[in-house]
């Protein structure tokens, strides 16, 4: 179910159809809450949300080649994934997320460690995740993974 794609632009036009309104919007509301220096991307053959070599040479540390990666979604088989490395490394941020999540949607929270599952498409929170978009800049978010890559 994933789509596939080597363009930002080939993945959103491979969308299954049943999710493409949903998963575009979605795409849409990450893009207009996006803090400068982020930028979409290609990230681990998905559609990600970076920290580009122009900005952090360094890239992952897993594979160099890829850039530093922020957040992603993907249509899997069963549903519309999210996923965002600050709620995965910052206690207080997903804190944060968990008790606004239950003012956003009627939806169980559905979560494993960065990963957000929306198997309800009209239950997708969009106010909330542009909210949480804008709540890391690029230079605290390459300061909060280095602080982790030296541990």
């Amino acid at each position: 179910m994933k789509a596939p794609g080597t363009t930002v632009e080939e993945i959103l036009n491979n969308v299954p159809e049943d999710r493409a309104e949903a998963f575009t919007k979605l795409h849409e509301v990450i893009i207009n809450n996006l803090p400068e220096g982020f930028e979409a991307a290609i990230s681990y053959g998905g559609l990600g949300y970076v920290v580009p070599h122009s900005v952090y040479p360094a890239g992952y540390h897993c594979k160099p080649a890829e850039p530093l990666p922020f957040a992603g979604i993907a249509s899997q088989k069963n549903s519309i994934n999210f996923y965002h490395m600050g709620i995965y490394t910052d206690p207080e941020l997903m804190e944060w997320f968990v008790n606004e999540y239950q003012k956003h949607s009627k939806q169980k929270l559905d979560m494993g460690k960065s990963c957000i599952r929306f198997k309800k498409l009209n239950e997708i929170p969009y106010t909330l995740i542009g909210e949480l978009m804008r709540k890391i800049s690029v230079s605290e978010w390459i300061a909060t993974y280095e602080q982790r890559l030296k541990r």
